[in-house]
């Protein structure tokens, strides 16, 4: 025990010395910079910051940023592709709400052509003095009972013909079937009877299916009646109040692009006026035409069959032949072979006249469209929304092709204006110049 005071002692003056010695470093390092610090034993903390390497060691390049190592296609791939993601986003929705609400659409855009059919009337019985409202009715009236009128004369015929056209139709099939006992292809009887019993037996079982299909087409005809009463009406506003819904219309636009989208939309009305007319000219010429070959043929219904040329030649390209392979299959089965091949050789006349001489005589340069687009427009028009679809799918794309037209060169003209007009700044710069050569004049 009498040992212990003289240790502590002993380590009380050790403890004092140490923290001496650290002192003396502390004041030293803050006097040299240079000197590495200490730790709490003593011993020289690690650097603050990193040593150069030696002169013999390899230079290491710095690694560029990502973007500049991903090659420029590629970058310009991926820009293009995203957007390109957007706009097919933006076509699915936009096709998605037009099959929600086809029938609207289908008949607000029959409403549109029959407009552009009806209303340079509506501005001839304005000149002469009619009132704007009188003019639409006198041309809507009109319009819709010539309509009905030939509606109901088609289906007048046909029902007065339906007889003598199922007595002709079954002579036509025995005649058919005593061609093909007759011909090389060793056909019996009583394969053909197998093939009528089997037909008829098919129509047999089948008829929950033909009775449900029937239950569909009355849903059609209460859809198409609908459709037809709401395009009457959109074609009477349209007439009657046209100027101002447009013109309601662009305050929905921007104002940057309003004066681009309001030059456009004239030029959009007179490419559809001048293809809805020319198209009526020039189905009524094929009607005509047709008609007179079948009549003169003595095909039966001949004119059902001109009202349904008429008709069918507002689908570019496929109307055109349908209508005609209607009209052949009528002729073989009611007149024969010759007939059927002299009504062939009639509508491929008048459809090569058509092609050739009518439509570029008729529609000239208002309605310039590729036959590629027609064909593709009607196509898809039709995969779309049917035969109503494929009716308006190529006026569409003339109207779209007019207006992008007509943007881009506006577009192009307002960048020359803006490259021609001078700069903001250059005239008070002018005014000073000018200043002292006014005054040195007075």
């Amino acid at each position: 025990m009498s040992k212990l005071p003289g240790w502590l002692a002993d380590l009380g003056a050790g403890v004092t010395r140490i923290s001496e010695r650290l002192d003396e470093r502390r004041e030293a390092r803050d006097e040299d910079p240079d000197t590495p610090a200490m730790t709490a034993d003593g011993d020289p903390a690690a650097p603050q910051s990193v040593p150069a390497p030696p002169a013999y060691a390899p230079a290491v390049p710095a690694r560029p940023e990502p973007v500049a190592v991903i090659p420029w296609g590629m970058r310009v791939a991926a820009e293009a592709g995203w957007r390109l993601l957007v706009l097919a986003g933006t076509l699915w929705v936009l096709m998605r709400v037009i099959s929600a609400v086809q029938l609207v659409v289908l008949a607000f855009a029959s409403a549109l052509l029959i407009t552009a059919l009806l209303q340079p009337t509506v501005a001839r019985l304005r000149r002469v003095g009619l009132p704007r409202g009188l003019a639409t009715a006198v041309t809507a009236v009109s319009g819709f009972v010539i309509m009905g009128l030939v509606g109901w004369f088609v289906v007048w015929q046909v029902m007065d013909n339906l007889d003598n056209l199922s007595a002709r139709v079954r002579d036509g099939i025995e005649e058919l079937k005593r061609w093909v006992l007759d011909s090389p292809f060793h056909v019996t009887e009583s394969q053909i009877n197998d093939i009528a019993q089997n037909l008829s037996d098919t129509i047999g079982t089948n008829t929950e299916e033909i009775t449900s299909a029937g239950l569909q087409g009355v849903s059609v005809m209460v859809e198409v009646l609908t459709g037809i009463l709401l395009a009457m009406f959109s074609t009477l506003f349209l007439l009657y109040d046209g100027k101002r819904i447009w013109q309601w219309t662009l305050k929905l636009v921007p104002a940057q692009a309003r004066a681009g989208v309001a030059g456009a939309g004239p030029r959009a009305w007179r490419t559809l006026t001048a293809y809805v007319r020319g198209t009526v000219l020039v189905a009524l010429i094929d009607a005509i035409f047709i008609g007179l070959g079948i009549y003169v043929l003595d095909v039966p219904m001949a004119v059902p069959l001109a009202v349904f040329i008429f008709l069918f030649a507002f689908i570019p390209l496929v109307g055109a032949v349908m209508s005609g392979a209607l009209a052949v299959v009528v002729a073989l089965v009611t007149q024969g072979v010759f007939t059927a091949l002299m009504v062939l050789v009639v509508v491929l006349a008048v459809q090569q006249i058509e092609g050739h001489v009518l439509q570029p005589f008729i529609l000239g340069r208002a309605v310039r469209v590729h036959p590629l687009a027609v064909v593709l427009s009607v196509a898809v028009g039709g995969v779309t929304a049917g035969i109503g679809g494929a009716v308006v799918a190529v006026p569409l794309v003339a109207v779209t092709n007019t207006v992008v037209g007509y943007l881009r060169a506006y577009s192009r003209e307002q960048a020359l204006r803006a490259a021609a007009r001078p700069p903001e700044k250059a005239a008070p710069a002018a005014e000073a110049e000018s200043a002292p050569s006014a005054g040195a004049q007075e």
